[in-house]
């Protein structure tokens, strides 16, 4: 694997370039409104600066009444004209579609693959409902349930091993899909006739979840049981951005030969991999999709009430990932163990920058890197950020150069052989030591994209519609969050 190695002679120290924020358009506006309308934080172990200056009492009324407006009045707004804020994703989903099994023979045994994200919006109950529950509700017989990475309740942390679930309320067999058990056995299958699946993705390729949908699928086709696929949208279902995996790389992280944003919805991603051939007796697949209700490939988020995975809380998290978690292969902290996964960014031997956190065990992060240790970085939750803008390599590009520059890589390579796998092979990281800026790095990923999207075309359920834009405030009326101004010290 290729080292992060030192450039040539008088390598100046680079700054981590955080993009100036962008007016407030249609894709910004989720990340906006949600940073107004997030709850209070837990307290957290910033050592100093804590990102925002003392308000005055009269300021303190002043950010209550705007919030206010932007929670109540704005979502009436946008939804008159026929634009949904943020999700509400659950009015979509295939699920809501189930009423069609009922006409199939009320003696077939079902199992069901979903988790705690896999929700669904009852206009009669005006709540969200589990797509157990609701299966339930329509008197089918779900005999079993498979859980995915995180397992059935979404508390486990990335990686944890996940034993069998038992869950308050819902008395039917919980088997994990994960660990050493990735796959159904025949004895998993043995007592089901159809399979429905039901996860909620986030539409990245290392994100695990379309790799259970493989081995879910190939267990089907070897063991001759039906598969339905209960589609349901994500954040990035219309990005197509980043390297494309070399299949000499695949791993749980990446099993398929697709860009890290890959702009497919779960039943489209396994309309692919049936219809390419990509898994073992593809030919004797019985593979149906229920898609999404009325879905135009509009941005949509989730709903608070279960984020996809316990390190993905909201849906500005979610826009980072895909571009901090390369990081993870790295001697840098994405926020795990912290209020703000993938929201807060630093290590150790950065600098000081003005924010620092110490990242702790939480439920989400039984052991998170730097656990205990000061770590100087930056707080990119008020950065605007939407998923259609993509791949964002500015962080990973300034810091890894920064990190050469400071001569650390001499006794440690900054990235660990699991960027390998993050990445789908060596050419991200070997662009990096070449030099290559991000425009010619993601210059050379255009002729694999553009023959990645000719297959992807051929297995699209959804149309782009136009979206009808709502009336927002102009970026001067909302009030600004003062934060100081990092320094120029090190690796910013």
């Amino acid at each position: 694997m290729a080292s992060c190695k030192p450039r040539p002679v008088d390598i100046p120290k680079r700054t981590v370039q955080i993009p100036a924020p962008m007016t407030v358009d249609a894709n910004t506006f989720e990340t906006e409104a949600r940073v107004l309308r997030r709850p209070h934080c837990q307290p957290s172990h910033i050592e100093k600066n804590r990102h925002l200056e003392p308000m005055q009492r009269k300021d303190t009324w002043l950010v209550g009444a705007v919030g206010i407006v932007f929670y109540f009045f704005l979502p009436i707004s946008a939804q008159s004209q026929g634009y949904t804020p943020y999700l509400k994703g659950a009015e979509h989903t295939g699920a809501l579609q189930m009423e069609v099994l009922q006409e199939s023979p009320d003696t077939l045994r079902y199992a069901l693959v979903a988790h705690a994200a896999s929700l669904n919006y009852d206009p009669k109950k005006k709540r969200l409902v589990n797509t157990v529950e609701r299966a339930r509700k329509l008197h089918l017989n779900v005999v079993k349930i498979f859980s995915p990475e995180h397992g059935f309740t979404g508390s486990f942390s990335a990686g944890e091993h996940v034993e069998d679930e038992e869950v308050d309320g819902v008395k039917i067999p919980m088997v994990s899909l994960y660990g050493s058990h990735k796959k159904p056995t025949a004895e998993d299958l043995a007592d089901v006739d159809v399979v429905l699946f039901d996860l909620q993705d986030v539409g990245v390729r290392f994100y695990t979840y379309i790799s259970t949908l493989t081995y879910v699928m190939e267990a089907c086709a070897e063991f001759k049981k039906p598969l339905i696929v209960l589609d349901r949208p994500n954040p990035f279902a219309n990005v197509v951005d980043g390297p494309v995996l070399d299949t000499a790389y695949t791993s749980f992280v990446g099993l398929h030969p697709v860009p890290v944003l890959y702009g497919m919805t779960m039943g489209e991603y396994a309309q692919m991999v049936h219809g390419e051939g990509w898994i073992r007796g593809a030919d004797s697949l019985q593979l149906r999709v229920i898609p999404c209700v009325d879905y135009h490939r509009e941005p949509v988020s989730f709903p608070d009430e279960a984020p996809p995975s316990p390190n993905l809380p909201n849906a500005h998290a979610i826009a980072l990932y895909p571009s901090l978690c390369f990081f993870e292969a790295a001697p840098v902290s994405v926020g795990r163990g912290t209020e703000a996964p993938f929201e807060w960014l630093g290590a150790p031997w950065i600098d000081a920058t003005g924010f620092a956190f110490v990242p702790m065990p939480n439920a989400g992060a039984s052991s998170p890197k730097f656990q205990s240790d000061t770590c100087h970085g930056w707080d990119l939750r008020t950065m605007p950020i939407h998923p259609e803008q993509g791949l964002q390599l500015n962080y990973l590009d300034d810091i890894y150069h920064a990190y050469a520059a400071q001569g650390r890589d001499t006794a440690r390579p900054f990235f660990t052989s699991f960027m390998d796998k993050l990445a789908g092979g060596t050419s991200l990281e070997d662009a990096l030591e070449a030099g290559q800026s991000v425009q010619e790095i993601q210059a050379s990923w255009q002729p694999d994209l553009e023959a990645f999207k000719q297959i992807r075309s051929r297995y699209l359920l959804y149309s782009m519609k136009p979206i009808p834009l709502p009336a927002l405030m102009p970026p001067s009326a909302a009030p600004a969050k003062k934060t100081k101004k990092p320094t120029k010290k090190g690796a910013q």
